[in-house]
């Protein structure tokens, strides 16, 4: 059964069992107040009679009747009442509606409290039929019981009253319920919009679905109502927050939670901001914001996704070094490509011994730098860069040296591979763009490590065209370059980076052959939390 007819059969449910119940009381308490008042005010004019002299007098008359029956017709007609009988204390009738009535004993069998001095409300069957009736004694001048005033009116004439206040009830019970149904009706079909026409089954899946989905988004999610009220939080977010797993913020201010936010633009504005940098804690993140429209086009809030930005300096460490992995292989397939190809003419011109000796030689430079790789960097991952970097040098026509003096042979443990690669390799790149860009005959990088000491020492060095006094500042800045194209600005930034990450330093000075000279110290042992700085 779909939402909508529920919702339907329920409220109607619920409405007429109220209606039902009310019309009853209703009718119960009407009912009860009119045989009340009714009554009440039979019992009224009875014991009123019996106050009259005219009628106490009569009762000493030889024929009571002759005075009492018109006067009390009379009182009858004006009140609407089916009968007044007026009777001695014998139960003598001396007045009634129907006069060959009059002289006979009084009927009901209710006449005992009244003679001893008690006015009474009462229902019995008279001689007329059912009725009720209200009875009072008639006292002479001694206070004496000499009758008795019965004031009545017929059970039948009641319930047909009655019958008229139930229809009344029954109609208004129904335009009640009619009108009940209508906006049961129109409050289904309101709920139906307000939830897309989903039944409670297909929300309950979206919901599970929906909960599934942040968690396993590698990003903050958090958002927030138009007064800024927190609605919705993932466990990443909650990790970024250094908050713990199982935090509830829901229903907190996004204030309370992250004190700079801009959210509240976001909601006032309506604009999404995209790829903003900020700080939650200790944390540096790339933030996307976006405001939430419903159908009306009305902002209701906002959400905000963040991702720490040491997560994407990751991803770009590593895409960085499969391109430089990807060029290294290029330049060596290149590289001996190209001598394998003089070695081929050389035997076809049968000049064997000039090819024999253009292969020891190559193989001489190629072992030498190897077996110093091997002895002095036996780091697999920063040796095999070297040798990469080497051999695009070769590809390049420039000289690429690695300073025989240079060891690397007491890395840390704790020194993570993949940031060294990332600082080394970087700054290798951006030295050999240095020296194509200038127009020289010797295009020189070279390169020194150490270990000695209590710093892993890096220096590079090119006698490219050098770095500018007035961007001197900007060099480390992401997306900033002198050179033109896209997807510049990004190397130095991740070298900064990286550094940082290690707990090092990086400086650079001018060469005073041309060019820069980039050193980089990082500490063997190191504090965890300790921040790289760049002087």
């Amino acid at each position: 059964m779909r939402l909508q007819t529920k919702l339907i059969l329920i409220i109607c449910s619920l409405l007429a069992l109220v209606i039902v119940s009310l019309g009853g009381i209703f009718y119960y308490i009407t009912t009860s107040v009119f045989e009340d008042q009714i009554g009440n005010r039979a019992l009224k004019v009875a014991e009123t009679i019996a106050l009259m002299p005219e009628i106490r007098r009569a009762f000493h008359e030889p024929n009571p009747s002759d005075i009492i029956q018109p006067i009390v017709e009379t009182i009858r007609e004006k009140i609407d009442a089916e009968y007044i009988v007026v009777g001695n204390r014998e139960g003598i009738r001396y007045s009634h509606p129907v006069t060959d009535r009059i002289g006979k004993e009084m009927v009901g069998g209710d006449n005992g409290p009244v003679l001893e001095g008690q006015s009474i409300i009462s229902k019995a069957i008279g001689s007329l039929g059912p009725s009720l009736r209200g009875k009072a004694p008639v006292y002479d001048e001694n206070g004496y019981v000499i009758g008795i005033v019965s004031v009545g009116f017929l059970t039948e004439d009641i319930d047909h009253i009655n019958d008229i206040y139930q229809l009344r009830v029954e109609w208004i019970s129904m335009i009640v319920l009619a009108v009940g149904i209508a906006g049961a009706i129109l409050i289904a079909r309101s709920v139906r919009r307000s939830i897309h026409g989903l039944e409670p089954e297909e929300i309950g899946a979206l919901y599970t679905e929906k909960q599934a989905i942040l968690e396993s988004i590698r990003e903050g999610i958090i958002a927030v109502n138009r007064k800024g009220i927190v609605t919705l939080a993932n466990r990443y977010a909650l990790q970024l927050l250094e908050l713990p797993e199982n935090a509830n913020i829901a229903g907190k201010h996004i204030e309370e939670v992250i004190p700079n936010t801009r959210l509240h633009e976001i909601v006032r504005t309506g604009k999404a901001e995209v790829d903003r940098e900020m700080l939650i804690g200790d944390h540096d993140v790339v933030v996307n914001r976006v405001p939430i429209i419903d159908v009306n086009s009305q902002v209701t809030g906002a959400v905000s996704s963040f991702r720490s930005k040491s997560e994407l300096y990751r991803l770009a460490e590593e895409l960085s070094q499969v391109k430089r992995f990807a060029d290294a292989l290029r330049a060596q397939t290149h590289e001996f490509s190209n001598k394998l190809y003089v070695i081929s003419g050389l035997i076809q011109l049968e000049s064997y011994q000039e090819a024999v000796e253009l292969i020891s030689r190559e193989v001489d430079v190629h072992q030498n730098f190897v077996q110093f790789i091997m002895r002095e960097i036996p780091d697999p991952m920063i040796g095999g860069l070297l040798i990469g970097k080497y051999n695009h040098a070769q590809e390049l026509k420039l000289s690429f040296e690695i300073d025989p003096e240079s060891s690397f042979q007491d890395i840390p443990e704790q020194a993570d591979r993949n940031l060294l690669v990332t600082i080394i390799g970087n700054l290798i790149d951006n030295a050999m763009e240095a020296v194509l860009a200038e127009d020289k005959s010797e295009k020189q990088v070279k390169l020194f490590m150490t270990d000695l000491g209590e710093d892993l020492i890096i220096e590079c060095e090119d006698n490219g065209i050098g770095i500018p006094e007035e961007i001197a500042n900007a060099v480390f800045e992401k997306g900033y370059s002198t050179k033109q194209g896209q997807h510049r600005g990004i190397g130095l930034s991740l070298v900064l980076h990286a550094v940082g990450k290690l707990n090092g330093y990086i400086t650079f000075h001018r060469n005073p052959i041309g060019g820069t000279i980039f050193t980089v110290a990082i500490p063997k042992k190191t504090d965890l939390g300790q921040k790289g700085e760049l002087q």
